[in-house]
């Protein structure tokens, strides 16, 4: 499950990197998937809306049994 959620990212993180900001994998635990946004990603007032209508759409949207994707940085 991990290794397809990290590819999924990778198609991401291009999204993220054209912002300066970046994303990483941390773990997957009982569908639900733990990531770190790095970079102008951290601390910006718009992640959490980038981590719920990006992130967590698109990697639902191809692997339907994720719950939810939370941010533990």
């Amino acid at each position: 499950m991990k290794e397809r959620v990290q590819k999924i990212i990778e198609k991401i993180r291009p999204m993220l990197n054209a912002d300066g900001g970046d994303i990483e994998l941390i773990d997957v635990v009982d569908n639900v998937v733990k990531v770190k946004l790095k970079g102008a990603c951290h601390g910006c007032p718009c992640a959490a809306m980038t981590l719920q209508n990006g992130v967590e759409k698109t990697i639902k949207k191809e692997i339907p049994e994720i719950i939810r994707v939370e941010n533990v940085g």
